[in-house]
Parts: structure tokens; sequence; C-alpha cells
């Protein structure tokens, strides 16, 4: 009995605690739910890779102090209260972004909270409308704009949060509107981009675009296009907030057609679904919600109309940006100022132009880099990597440059060569040049510092002259990189980049390379800040840490507090793969006396005047080849134009239709490699069967034709801020179905490449914007290639009929293993040249010219041409530029420049699209020509065996 009334009690306790735990568990869900928009389904962050910070002894530093804040008066209506909050949904703006709140927490900061039934999408705790923050003092005048001042009351929830700040206007262009924001008390890190970029100075006779509102109070401001009262930017949506570790400011967009602020794995148009994008440069293979490599905190949005505009934060900290459907976005930077660049345009080419203004043009990369590079991780020794160019030399596939990575290194340390398995480098590199050839070999930025002393002069040098990044205690920051513990460069040293230049001229000395291909400069490191941990302190653990990999800002990089030459690493990591590629371009321009080649793997704006990129560790799969495309034309909106993908994939096995695939793909890229990884598959072209070999010779010799037409693209780019490999939506601005396009893109306004990007396929769906577009399959090549003896492209390929005009529609065209569909637009010329194995041999080749007449028998096209290796040709006048117009049945061409750099060379042949009907005859320079052809169920004309010498006017005719 005794017993049993024990049980009873037992069961009843248990009971009451079960009830009583259901209740609290309830009320906690009902009255005290944790709030922050980080939300796990879009963002599929692992769940220890969350962003609130998890030290324990830093909890103290998450909290935010409340004092200050003043939530509604118990006077207030509830009413009021729902009137303030009631908006919909995909315009609330997260007033919890900062750190998990309760519903009592988040009343408190004067917020609303209204749950919704999902827990992904709107926040649940959101600004009201009128949030308190700055209030706006009257204008003044400035040497360069006018100024006022920003006060706030009350502090706003954030910790260190700034009272007092200084807004500067400045009307850099009438297309540029420059907006800071500072502390007015006291000095903070702001970004100083490298040297040497123009100041564009306002042109008082021209009208601004923009016409600019501010609301006093509280404070924000108002960005209208001048031509039609658009907003462009609205930052009274949200309040402004400005504490030491934490800017946020919010903006509405004009639509939800928006590209950049890379660098990610994403389409060309950003996901505005609740979505969150860091950038914080980091060594992460490519794949979905990840900061990657390079951060390029700008971005350009399609408007009506055809119209567009472009926003820039100049900031090198560590950035979240929040894109909501309302359309809009919230930028959150943990450090230095709110420095704004507005771009009004009116077109997406003007919107980049502007943009390049602000942080330079592209470098003009010397001639021989546009042609195909080889490389891999594990060509283990000099033979290898002879056997290697060899065999493509023997397979007939064009190459210009061989490439070493990180097995040439004695011991993995960079500036060393292995005495064993490459001692004979110096004579291979001059048996390449002796081809023709170029050379190319990694160059890590970590230095080994575990040599014994005066066996390693880069580290022992690097003592001496006070150039390696120090921690906080001052002492030098050991990480771990390839050749174990490795101490890291400080770039924005002067006296480091001089350093470098030392250690690149002795190493050149030795081994006469072609360019230098900067890798592991994020910078990347095998262990968390440095082998000896790093401190606890705001910097390595601020109040807010966006969504990084990893968890933490320094996870596979430096210590937040070390410090370098201008500021601390916390500010200055973003930077770190631009002044590495600053100082490497410096010094082997210096050091080789020619045009430098640097590629980056890191980057941040600017870096396109220095470097070209590649997008790093891509996979072996047909989904890692589509992103590809919205990669390269990312990097091309942000004046990178010399950019590509890893041909192929560098990680994994390649097929080889996969292989094949992208080999065509990738002759467009601007910038073309194949590069893989040790453990995979080999992947040189002559590794696969005669058929794949077939049609990568082919596509390789379709681009071997091209490159006059390529490098002439880059010398605009160079010269007005012109794209390269450009997105449709740049072009054809006018176009809505060109708006979303990024399957395929354009070599500047002239050649459509449609590739083909799914397994399996034999056809495509292609769009073909409005206009006449000629299939460069039409007509065979036999002709023009006349001295050619291995295959060509598509020669194989019968005629597909007649020209396209299209009204902006997509058409099913065939495409076998062996075809990369290319079309010409109507209304351009495009020079080309007999293709060769090197540009060594096909700069001396016959041009050609490919003519895609309008509709109303006009086309138009130019040549830019150089020695192709000299610095500064533009700029100091040395280059030949000719200008090529078809019109009335004829062809002319007109030198407008000569610099000897085309004598000797010769028209050899061109080829006509859209000529309605047989010639009678034809005339080259009034005498008749025999060697011509005309195909009438394509109307092209086919003209051979000319010899016109290019340095002379000359002109081509054709009789109806």
């Amino acid at each position: 009995m005794a017993l049993l009334s024990n049980c009873t009690v037992a069961l009843l306790l248990l009971a009451f605690a079960l009830s009583t735990c259901l209740y609290i568990n309830n009320l906690s869900n009902h009255e005290t739910r944790l709030v922050r928009s980080v939300y796990a389904k879009l963002n599929r962050i692992k769940p220890h890779e969350r962003l609130v910070n998890t030290n324990p002894t830093k909890t103290q530093n998450n909290s935010v102090d409340t004092k200050g804040v003043h939530p509604e008066s118990s006077q207030n209506t509830d009413i009021s209260r729902d009137i303030k909050c009631t908006m919909a949904p995909e315009s609330r703006f997260d007033c919890a972004r900062d750190r998990l709140l309760s519903q009592g927490e988040c009343e408190q900061r004067g917020c609303c909270y209204a749950p919704l039934p999902k827990s992904a999408g709107p926040p649940w705790c959101f600004y009201p409308s009128l949030y308190p923050g700055y209030k706006m003092g009257p204008f003044s005048p400035t040497t360069r704009g006018r100024a006022a001042n920003l006060t706030r009351a009350t502090p706003s929830y954030l910790p260190r949060d700034i009272s007092t700040l200084k807004l500067e206007i400045i009307e850099e262009t009438a297309g540029c509107l420059h907006l800071t924001l500072k502390d007015s008390s006291s000095q903070r890190y702001e970004v100083k981009l490298p040297a040497g970029v123009p100041q564009n100075k306002s042109d008082p006779t021209q009208d601004v675009l923009y016409t600019t509102e501010y609301q006093s109070d509280p404070f924000g401001f108002i960005v209208r296009r001048k031509s039609n009262g658009r907003v462009i930017m609205n930052t009274t949506v949200a309040p402004l907030l400005f504490a030491d570790q934490y800017l946020q400011l919010s903006t509405s967009l004009a639509s939800s057609l928006v590209s950049g602020l890379g660098e990610h794995y994403t389409s060309l148009l950003l996901d505005l679904n609740w979505t969150s994008l860091t950038l914080w440069n980091r060594d992460m293979a490519p794949h979905a919600d990840a900061n990657l490599y390079g951060s390029h905190p700008f971005y350009i949005v399609q408007e009506e109309d055809s119209l567009a505009h472009g926003v820039f934060l100049l900031n090198s900290n560590a950035v979240e940006v929040m894109l909501q459907p309302t359309p809009a976005l919230t930028l959150v930077a943990i450090g230095g100022i709110l420095d704004l660049y507005v771009f009004l345009g009116p077109d997406p080419e003007s919107v980049i132009r502007q943009y390049l203004q602000v942080i330079g043009y592209p470098m003009m990369p010397p001639y021989w880099s546009l042609g195909f590079h080889l490389c891999r991780w594990g060509y283990t020794t000099t033979n290898t990597t002879r056997h290697v160019a060899e065999r493509m030399h023997n397979s007939k596939f064009p190459m210009d440059v061989q490439w070493n990575d990180l097995d040439y290194a004695a011991k993995r340390r960079v500036f060393t060569f292995d005495p064993w398995r490459f001692g004979d480098l110096p004579e291979m590199v001059e048996e390449f040049h002796e081809r023709g050839m170029k050379y190319i070999l990694i160059l890590d930025p970590g230095i080994s510092s575990t040599s014994p002393p005066g066996t390693y002069s880069p580290f022992d040098d690097g003592l001496k002259r006070d150039v390696f990044i120090k921690n906080a205690t001052g002492h030098i920051l050991i990480g771990e990189v390839w050749p174990g513990p490795t101490a890291f460069p400080d770039f924005t040293n002067p006296e480091t980049r001089s350093w470098w230049e030392d250690c690149i001229r002795d190493f050149h000395s030795k081994v006469p390379v072609d360019g230098l291909w900067i890798d592991m400069n994020e910078p990347a490191s095998f262990v968390q800040g440095s082998v000896e941990g790093c401190p606890d302190s705001d910097l390595e653990n601020p109040p807010y840490t966006p969504i990084v990999v990893g968890g933490q800002l320094n996870s596979g990089t430096l210590c937040m507090s070390a410090q370098q030459k201008l500021s601390t690493h916390y500010n200055l990591h973003n930077m770190y793969g631009l002044t590495e590629a600053y100082a490497t371009h410096s010094a082997l321009r210096k050091v080789r006396g020619k045009r430098p080649f640097v590629l980056s793997r890191s980057s941040y704006p600017g870096i396109g005047r220095f470097s070209g990129v590649w997008t790093g560790d891509v996979r072996s799969d047909w989904e890692q080849m589509r992103y590809s495309i919205p990669a390269v034309l990312q990097f091309s909106l942000f004046g990178v134009p010399l950019v590509g993908a890893d041909i192929c994939g560098f990680g994994g096995n390649t097929t080889e239709e996969l292989c094949v695939r992208w080999m065509q793909l990738g002759a467009f890229y601007p910038f073309m490699r194949n590069h893989n990884d040790k453990p995979n598959a080999p992947q040189e072209p002559y590794v696969f069967g005669q058929k794949a070999q077939a049609a990568m010779r082919s596509v390789l010799n379709l681009r071997y034709s091209l490159l006059p037409f390529l490098y002439t693209l880059f010398h605009h780019a160079h010269a007005t801020a012109d794209t390269v490999a450009r997105p449709l939506f740049v072009e054809f601005p006018t176009d809505p179905n060109s708006q979303t396009i990024d399957r395929q893109f354009l070599w500047g306004s002239s050649l459509l490449i449609s590739p083909v990007l799914e397994q399996g396929a034999v056809e495509l769906a292609a769009y073909l914007p409005p206009g006449t577009w000629y299939s460069l399959h039409n007509v065979s090549r036999t002709t023009l290639y006349h001295s050619l003896t291995i295959p060509l492209a598509h020669r194989s390929l019968k005629p597909k009929g007649q020209p396209f005009y299209s009204k902006g529609q997509y058409l099913l065209l065939p495409a076998p293993l062996e075809t990369i569909n290319v079309h010409v637009r109507e209304g351009h010329i495009i020079p080309q040249q007999e293709p060769a194995l090197t540009t060594t041999a096909s700069r001396r080749n016959p041009f050609f010219l490919t003519v895609a007449l309008s509709a109303g028998g006009w086309a138009r096209g130019d040549l830019f041409w150089d020695d192709g290796d000299s610095l500064d040709n533009f700029e100091m006048g040395n280059y030949c530029y000719v200008l090529f117009i078809a019109g009335q049945s004829q062809v002319v061409s007109d030198p407008l420049r000569l610099n000897g750099a085309l004598d000797g060379l010769v028209l050899g042949g061109l080829q006509v699209f859209g000529v309605p009907s047989p010639p009678l005859y034809v005339l080259a320079n009034g005498d008749k020509v025999r060697d011509f052809t005309y195909r009438s169920d394509t109307k092209v004309l086919t003209v051979t065996s000319l010899a016109l010498p290019m340095t002379k006017v000359f002109t081509v005719q054709w009789a109806l």
C-alpha cells in the first residue's frame, strides 16, 4: 500500500513537471520568441557556422546597450502603434539584424513585433515608420561641395554609438553623385585606392542627371533621376545607424533587376527574396551562399525605359547586403565610413564607365596573354612540363603559355626552384621562348619562416627590412600555408613593395618568367588567425559578425588585430589581393620593361588596373560550367575584363563531353586557361578521342583567328572603359528579353556566343536580340585559311540557310558536339587573322575581314594594333589604328594612325554577309579579282587571294 501510494505521488509529480514544462515552453514561444533575420533556409549555412558570436568570454560584447532607447509611452494608444507598424511584410526592414531579440527586447528598441506563419522571409521585429534617428542641420559650403552635421539626441541600441556625423555631398560629374558619412569628432579608417586614378571634375556647363532631397528628422536622403523623377535611392525607408563597428544604411530600389555585389556563386541577376550576401575575401571553392575570393560592393540596377544606374560603397571592411523583394536592400559595414557613389548612367554601359572613372580603367594586356594557357598542379618535373607542351604542339593545338603550379618550388618556398626536379628550369623557359611561347608560374604571398638563417633570402631580407605583417604585440605574425609556417608581406608598406620587386628581380635573373600568378592572396592560411591564435578583442570578435564561411572573420586567414602599415588587418583584409597585384604589376613592369601579366585570385575594386582574375577552384561539372558565365560577366561589370574560369574544371574528373563543351565556352572567355588539380584525371586536349580533339582544335583556331578583334576590344576597355565579355542587357538595354539572360553573352557589340551548357544536348534554344544575325557556321573557311593544313572551325558543317532576321526571339539551333553557335551582328566588321600554333606566328599571317551588312548595306569595324608587348603604347601614341567601313557595295579601309607595327602585313581576303545577289565582278583597288565565290543560299560573298597592304587605304568593290 505504501509502495502504491509512493508510485501515485511520483506519477502526480511527473505529470505536474511535464505540464509545467509545456506551459513554460508555450509561454516562451508566445511571449519571448527570439528573432533574428538570418534564415537557414535561404542561406543554407550549417548550424555551427551561424554568425552569432559563440565565444563565452564575449557574451557581454554581444549584448546590446538599450539605454537611451525609449519605447512608446503607455499613454500612446495601441492604435497609434498599429498605424506605425502596419506595412506589407516585404516592406519590413529588420530591427534585429545585429542579434537575437525577444518580443520584449524588440519592443524595448521601439520596434514593431509581428510574427508570421513562416520562419524564413520577412523579419518579425522591424522598424516602424519614422523611427527615431539622426537629425540633420543646415548645409554649409565646402571646398568639394557642401556639408551638414547629423546629430542624435539619444544613442541608438548599438554599442559605441557615434552621436554626431558629418554628411558631405560632392557632385563629382554630371552623372556621378558622391556622398560621405563620417564621424565628425574622430578620424576613422577610409579606403584609399592605389594612386594614379585620374580625378574627374564636375563640368559646370553640364546639367546633372539627378536631384537630391533630404529628410531632416529622422535623417534620410532621396536621389531622383532628373529626366523622369524616378527614385534611384531612398534611405528614408529605414533608419541610418552608425556605431564604431556597425554602420547600416537601407534604400529602396528602382526595380528588381539588380546585378553585382560579387564575388558570389549566383546568376547575373541577384535573388531579392530575402537573400543575404557577405563581401569578405575567403579561400573558398565556388558554391552557393558563401563569401568567395573577392569583394566588390558595387551594384547596377536596370530601370524601366532602358535606363540604368549604379551604386558603389567604397568600404573595405566586411560588408553584408540584405536584399528584399520590396525591392530594397540594406548595407551593413562593420567599420570605416559610409562612402557612397551613385552613378546615373543613363544607360548600363555609361554606368560602368562612370564606376571605372572612380576605380580606374583596366590595364592593357600583352597580346600573347589572349592565347591559350595550359596548367596543372602535378606537372612534377621540367621533363613532364616539356612533354605536355610538345604534345600540344605535335597535336596541332594552338597554345601560347605553359604554366607551372607550386610543383616547381623547393620545399614549396616561393622564389626558389627544386634543384632535382626543376634543376634545368631556366633552360626550359628559354626553350619555350625560342618556340615563340611564354612561361608563367605561381607566386603565393606566404614566405616560409622556418628555413635556417642565411639560407632563404626572401625571409632573411624581409626581416631586415621589416616588411611582414605583425601581430597585436608587435611580433611577426606567423600563419601556415603550403611551405609550413609563413610570414605575410604587408603590401601597404612602400618598403615591402621595394623588397617584393627585389625578390622578383633576383628570381627573374635566374628564371625569365613572362608573368606571375598570385594565388592564396585573400590571404589564405591553414590555421585560424595565426599559429599562436588571436587575442580576445572586439576586432577578432566584433559585436556583429556578418555571415561568413567558418563563422569568424579570422577563419582561414590572419588575425583581425594584425598590424599593417596603413591600419589593422580588420580594415585592410579585403584589399590584400589588390595591394599585392599593385606591387607585382609594378615590379614586373620595372624588371621586364614590358607589359606586365598578373593573374590574381583575390580581388577588390580597382584590381583590373593591375591584374586579370580567374574564378578559382571550380568543379568539373555542368552546373559550375554554366555558372562561370555570370561570374565572368560580373567581373566585366567590375572593371576586370581579363577574366576566365578553369576550363574543364579544377576539382574532380571531367568527362570528354564536358571538356569539349567547356573548351568551346572557354574559347570565348577573355582569359582562356585549362587548369587541373593533382589527383584528377588528365584533361589536356590531346588525351581525348579524335572527334573530341577535332572539336577542341576547331574552336581554338576560331579563337586565334579572332584575336585581332579581341585585342581591339581590350584596347577600348583600356582607353574608354568599354566591356569585353558583355551581358546582353548592357548592349540591348531597350530589349526586355535581354534583361535576364546569362547563358549567352557578347564579345563587344558584334559577336553573340551561345554555348551548349547541358549534358547530351545536340541543339540549343538561343535568344537573338532584335536585328539581323549571321551565323559563322554558314560559310566554310577553307578558302580563307588556305595556308592551313589542320582542321578548321566548323568546316564540316553545311550551310544552315538564310540569315536570322530576329524580332527578339528564341531560335532552336543545331549544336552537335563539334559546334558552338557564334553569330555576327549586322552592321559590324570583324578583323581576323589566319591562325597559327602561337600568337608569335599568327601575328605575321594575313588578315581577313568578316563583314556583316545591315539591311541598308552598311557596316563598320576597327583594328587596334601595336607590338603587343611594350609599355604605354596607347598613352604615347605608339600604335596603329585602322577603320573599316562598308557601304554602297564596297569595303574601304582608312588607316588613321600608323607606327610601323603593320608593316609587311596584308589583307588576304574577306567574307561579306548579306550581299543580296551574285556579284557581276569584284575589284580590289580597281583591279579585277578572280578568286571570289558567292553562295545564294547564305548570301555570302567570299573573296580570297588578296594581298592588300594593311598600311595603305584599300577598297574592295562588287558590282551587282
